[in-house]
């Protein structure tokens, strides 16, 4: 009677599994029917409007004569400010968290914080530029308030990443650096970074590919919809494409919204190659270690 009650509980608990498994499948096939839906809408609905004049045309009235220069050269401007301020304060950070600040209790607050603000909404982020770039410096509604903003907003996770990335270096790396007379600089300097190099790489690329696609902070600090002028430095008042392609699906002409099914593609493009950036950097720097 016990095995037969028993057999019978492992039938329900297979049946059980089988059931839970479907329903997993099936939510991902459901996702990822979704997603192919809408890349394809954006694919049909841009594609015919890219063209060269929509890469060298300025913002117009008319969806036939408008383009993105401004928006690209815009979001590259912020991207390469963003980079610039991210990267060497967020590693610096995340150098002295794992290999200086030991596992005292103020280091663990700080940890604890960062963590917590990787996961505070952007928008929060674009309040703070607002209220600290935009008014308190004065900086206006320029490249470098947007760049600043998107900096805070990707700091974080920028941390984060360094630190798991310095965090799975073996110690014995460590001590055999010590072992011959290195100092804890040059440790980390000529031992942990070159091994941490390829995470740290990942971390940071995936960070700026999230910034390039916000489009809440920049709407807070007051990046404009419409211009028609290159940015010639980092106090200019620019656009990029999150703007634009929100400025263009709000209007209600329908060639508005073709032409910003288009800059979706511009803007899917560059984060594509950003990942696939991280991908291949991550490749090839585990590969020379591996060496």
């Amino acid at each position: 009677m016990n095995a037969n009650l028993s057999a019978g509980q492992s039938s329900t608990r297979k049946v059980k599994d089988r059931l839970f498994q479907a329903l997993c499948i099936g939510a991902i096939i459901f996702s990822l029917g979704a997603l192919a839906g809408l890349l394809l809408d954006v694919v049909i609905s841009g594609l015919p409007s890219l063209s060269w004049h929509f890469f060298t045309n300025f913002a117009s009235r008319f969806p036939e004569k408008a383009g993105i220069k401004a928006a690209i050269y815009g979001t590259l401007w912020m991207m390469s400010l963003t980079a610039s301020f991210c990267i060497p304060i967020g590693i610096a950070t995340a150098i002295y968290l794992e290999e200086y600040a030991g596992d005292s209790r103020l280091a663990r607050i700080i940890k604890l914080n960062i963590a917590n603000l990787a996961g505070v909404p952007s928008i929060v982020y674009g309040f703070l530029g607002l209220a600290i770039f935009v008014r308190m410096l004065q900086f206006d509604r320029s490249v470098l308030s947007g760049a600043l903003t998107m900096a805070l907003l990707v700091m974080p996770i920028v941390i984060v990443s360094a630190q798991e990335a310095i965090r799975a270096v073996p110690l014995s790396l460590r001590e055999g650096s010590y072992a011959l007379g290195a100092t804890r600089w040059q440790t980390t300097r000529r031992v942990v970074l070159p091994a941490a190099v390829s995470g740290i790489a990942t971390g940071v690329i995936l960070a700026l590919s999230r910034a390039i696609g916000e489009t809440a902070p920049l709407i807070m600090i007051g990046a404009l919809t419409f211009i028609a002028f290159v940015p010639d430095g980092p106090m200019a008042p620019f656009t990029a494409l999150p703007i634009q392609i929100f400025n263009w699906i709000s209007r209600p002409q329908a060639g508005f919204h073709d032409i910003a099914a288009a800059a979706v593609l511009v803007l899917l493009l560059f984060i594509f190659i950003m990942n696939a950036a991280a991908s291949i950097l991550r490749h090839r720097y585990d590969r020379r270690w591996q060496d």
